[in-house]
């Protein structure tokens, strides 16, 4: 089995890889079998000389492989007829400006294994750069907050080495008695907790966070059924309820509007689910909330400030919400937003380590145990020039003709 490791080719350049040259050696000593290649890059974090200093193959070209590795969608024109490719297709959302490249997937007959689709026999992901979104979005939310009250100047987190580096520069800061809440108890909420706690700021719960007053910065965690209430007035504790039937409950997120300054959102929201903070609980005047890092990032979803996404190279826009539009973040009556879409792109050589790690472990075994887990399985949306079943949902997105 011959493996190979692609060079990114999509702009802004994005410097992350699969895998690291360290965790190319794991996989080859556990699997002796295996051939790895790596294509020659200049923009990826670990540059082609430290993989050669482990004795790792990198070429101009590595066609003769059978399997390939990237990270963020390959340009149609570099896609190699009747190869297996693996890398995020941002096409399972029937995202319009990705159609033609599943169109070109299906006939140059590739088999394609998005990494969103790798998952358990549950549905739950197995892989992904959520941690580190969570992470860097978590530091950018501060970064935010120093700069509209002109409190303090943190370096932005790309010029930085990892996340160890962004809590010492987050440490170094004097922060007022603010009140942050967080959303999301998974990869991505969780990995802007580990941010909070190297700060050493106070978790408080939820009840607290309402109702008491705290001479420190705290903050509140919350789920599902923390920021949401059913729309009869009966009381659930099951957030299996509640992702079951998402439409029988509204957003309880105003309560938390009305104490909070932060909003970090790392939460997962899905279809049917009720938006959390709307352009209404922003309008009224006992909203404290000025500084929303909303790492979801879905543009126009469940936070109504998220109008667009922003950039690494400019992360932070404001939101007016009586007008309902974009603003200057310096502008009086703004919230200030951060919504980058692509934040594990500002932590390069850490998100890569970590992806690696979960690639090997979870993935790699499939191609040597016959899949006896169905991992490759479940993953596979192309064969032989046709979705495959659990795909067929995207046929009709196939079939339309693109306007781009």
């Amino acid at each position: 089995m011959k493996f190979g490791i692609i060079k990114e080719r999509k702009n802004p350049p994005d410097r992350r890889v699969v895998f690291t040259p360290d965790e190319i050696i794991r996989l080859q000593k556990k699997y002796p079998e295996a051939i790895v290649k790596v294509e020659s890059s200049d923009i990826r974090v670990f540059d082609d000389q430290s993989y050669k200093n482990l004795g790792i193959l990198v070429e101009n070209d590595i066609s003769d492989c059978d399997v390939f590795f990237g990270v963020k969608e390959i340009p149609i024109e570099f896609l190699i007829p009747g190869k297996k490719y693996f890398f995020f297709s941002h096409t399972i959302k029937k995202q319009t400006y990705n159609r033609k490249l599943l169109q070109a997937i299906l006939n140059k007959n590739i088999e394609l294994y998005d990494h969103e689709t790798i998952v358990d026999q549950n549905n739950k992901r197995l892989i992904g750069f959520g941690r580190y979104a969570g992470i860097v979005g978590a530091y950018n939310g501060f970064r935010g907050f120093g700069i509209k009250y002109e409190l303090f100047s943190l370096p932005k987190a790309e010029t930085l080495q990892s996340k160890d580096d962004l809590i010492s520069r987050l440490k170094r800061q004097v922060l007022p008695n603010i009140k942050i809440v967080l959303t999301g108890y998974g990869k991505v909420g969780m990995g802007a907790k580990e941010i909070l706690d190297g700060m050493k700021i106070k978790e408080v719960l939820p009840s607290d966070f309402l109702s008491k007053i705290y001479s420190e910065p705290v903050y509140t965690q919350l789920d599902v059924l923390d920021y949401n209430k059913k729309l009869d007035g009966k009381f659930s504790e099951l957030t299996f309820d509640f992702y079951t039937h998402p439409e029988v409950y509204t957003s309880d997120f105003e309560r938390f509007t009305k104490v909070a300054d932060l909003f970090i959102a790392g939460h997962f929201h899905g279809n049917g689910s009720p938006d959390i903070l709307t352009q209404e609980m922003l309008i009224k005047p006992d909203c404290k909330i000025k500084v929303v890092a909303d790492i979801s990032c879905d543009v126009n979803g469940p936070i109504a400030c998220t109008i667009r996404s922003s950039s690494i190279a400019d992360p932070f826009y404001g939101y007016l919400p009586i007008e309902n539009k974009e603003v200057s973040y310096t502008h009086p009556g703004a919230i200030m937003v951060m919504a980058v879409d692509n934040l594990p792109c500002e932590l390069p050589k850490d998100a890569s380590e970590g992806f690696g790690e979960m690639f090997s472990k979870h993935v790699i075994p499939a191609f040597f145990n016959a899949d006896e887990e169905g991992i490759l399985a479940r993953a596979k949306m192309t064969e032989k020039g046709e979705l495959t079943a659990r795909f067929a949902y995207l046929q009709d997105y196939v079939n339309e003709t693109c306007n781009l």
